[in-house]
């Protein structure tokens, strides 16, 4: 099965202008993770989670179906890199102690991902999945991103995105399922970094590629004069939609 490359094209940007996941969520995954021994970060892009894992994990293997997002990848002890699928990742059986996929299960084949993670896993492993969706900034900016967002690039984004719209709930989780606190990314950003990051979006690089222009220039100028001029940097805000799950090996 062809699999949907996204991400390739602007791996360098995305690796400067994804935000940060908070601490205090990789702090509830080593609380609740029974063995620290190996961790499996699926759909690691710039390697983002997979280095944070790297400080509690002996060994950490971060896969990624494109080549251009490892390439831009941090490296640092315990982590190694590997191309692979997430329906195919090459991990040895009932090896892993925590399966993490952050902000990329909706491009996955689902069911298939979910049987290598039951062949994967090791007894009580735990699989932690999560995604964000539009960022809050303020009435007047939010306004500006929903008319894009919606309306200008409504038809440009791939049907997977309806996941994230629906805050991951329409996922199927077939894993014993854990509470989780609500963890919320924020950051001060300046106009120029929220430029950044909207041009990460797949569905802009899609509208550029048929009609060789570029929504975000389009609206920067409004962005511009409702930017408030005596506060450079703005507190910029995602809900992060996590599900936390103990997978029992068969």
């Amino acid at each position: 099965m062809n699999w949907k490359d996204n991400f390739s094209q602007q791996a360098a940007a995305y690796a400067q202008y994804r935000p940060q996941y908070p601490p205090a969520l990789y702090q509830f995954l080593q609380r609740i993770i029974k063995r620290h021994q190996l961790a499996w970060d699926c759909g690691t892009g710039n390697g983002q989670v997979a280095t944070q894992l790297a400080i509690f994990f002996d060994k950490v293997i971060a896969t990624d179906a494109s080549a251009s997002q490892l390439a831009v990848a941090q490296s640092v002890p315990h982590l190694e890199y590997r191309l692979a699928r997430a329906e195919d990742s090459g991990l040895s059986s009932h090896s892993v102690d925590l399966i993490t996929v952050a902000q990329a299960i909706h491009w996955f084949d689902i069911e298939a991902f979910y049987r290598e993670i039951y062949r994967v896993a090791h007894d009580e492993a735990i699989v932690a999945i999560w995604g964000y969706g539009l960022l809050t900034v303020s009435p007047a900016v939010d306004e500006i991103i929903r008319e894009l967002y919606t309306n200008t690039l409504g038809h440009y984004w791939d049907p997977a995105r309806k996941h994230l719209d629906a805050a991951y709930q329409n996922i199927p989780f077939p894993f014993q399922v854990i509470p989780t606190p609500r963890f919320k990314m924020q950051l001060l950003w300046s106009l120029p970094e929220l430029i950044g990051y909207l041009n990460t979006w797949s569905s802009v690089q899609k509208f550029i590629m048929v009609n060789n222009s570029n929504p975000i220039t389009q609206i920067e100028p409004f962005l511009q004069r409702v930017w408030d001029k005596h506060s450079i940097l703005k507190p910029i805000v995602w809900d992060i939609y996590l599900q936390v799950g103990k997978v029992f090996a068969a």
